[in-house]
């Protein structure tokens, strides 16, 4: 016998209905590490020979 088809569910066709709307929501983004984002505190000394 086979499995009973289960009714589609209120969420997901809401959420389907929004995207053909507004359209797919924007790809995620990869956060970079905490050492990458954070500005230093203090800024080196500018030199001569640092070109």
């Amino acid at each position: 016998m086979a499995a009973k088809k289960k009714p589609p569910s209120r969420a997901k066709t809401v959420r389907r209905l929004a995207r053909q709307r507004v359209g797919a929501a924007p790809p995620s983004r990869a956060i970079l590490p905490k050492p990458l984002r954070k500005k230093p505190k203090h800024k080196k000394p500018w030199t001569e020979d640092a070109e």
